[in-house]
């Protein structure tokens, strides 16, 4: 349960509200079940459009945190980490902040979940892409069967997925770290939307994949500095 000042901070969409789940009313219940009774000194609401960037409310409302040494409770960890600009106005401005879908979560987290984001809209159709050039550059007929023919694919694959791997180690050993199992880290990634390589939700055994790739890395790094 969260103690001392709080200030609350929430953000629309006039055109999406209705739709997404996390309309204004939907956040106030979270963040108001979450308090259990403590009263915000402040509240703040951001209604955004498209063209939008600025939030004026949220730096008022990050201005009133340090003012007052208060902190910052937003609704939902998931949809605002999936927004770089409100990430590094969160950082920057050395503010404490709580989620209260996640009130575990700390910066360090949020950034990586917001790294993680676009690493996904970004760079798995880049990866794709480069893999498929380099593996013609070698002379590889792409859709020729044939396991000379696809030995440099293989290795293309094998390296996005240790870079894949490397970019959520530290969410991981996080999560390992507060001693979380393996079930509910599948858990806690789907809840955070956070996909896998190839878009989707997360499973047991490929929550154990990525752990075991993790590890197997870690030691790799090891041989190499001693």
């Amino acid at each position: 349960m969260i103690s001392g000042k709080v200030v609350t901070y929430y953000r629309v969409s006039t055109a999406k509200q209705g739709l997404s789940g996390l309309g204004l009313d939907a956040q106030k219940d979270l963040v108001t079940r979450y308090l259990n009774g403590v009263t915000p000194i402040a509240e703040f609401t951001e209604v955004e459009s498209g063209k939008n960037n600025e939030r004026p409310q949220l730096r008022a409302a990050l201005e009133m945190c340090k003012k007052k040494k208060a902190t910052l409770v937003i609704a939902k960890l998931d949809r605002l980490s999936r927004s770089t600009a409100f990430v590094s106005s969160l950082i920057e401005a050395g503010t404490d902040f709580v989620a209260a879908d996640n009130p575990h979560a700390n910066k360090v987290m949020l950034q990586m979940f917001s790294v993680m984001a676009e690493w996904e809209r970004d760079q798995i159709s880049a990866r794709t892409k480069a893999a498929l050039a380099a593996a013609k550059a070698r002379g590889v007929k792409l859709g020729q069967a044939g396991f000379a023919n696809l030995q440099p694919v293989i290795a293309a694959r094998e390296q996005a997925a240790n870079e894949f791997a490397v970019g959520l180690s530290r969410v991981v050993q996080g999560f390992l770290a507060d001693g979380m199992t393996r079930r509910a880290i599948v858990d806690e990634l789907n809840r955070l939307q956070i996909r896998t390589a190839r878009g989707g939700a997360w499973s047991l055994t490929q929550v154990q994949r990525l752990i075991t790739r993790i590890n197997g890395l870690q030691q790799e790094e090891i041989k190499l500095a001693a």
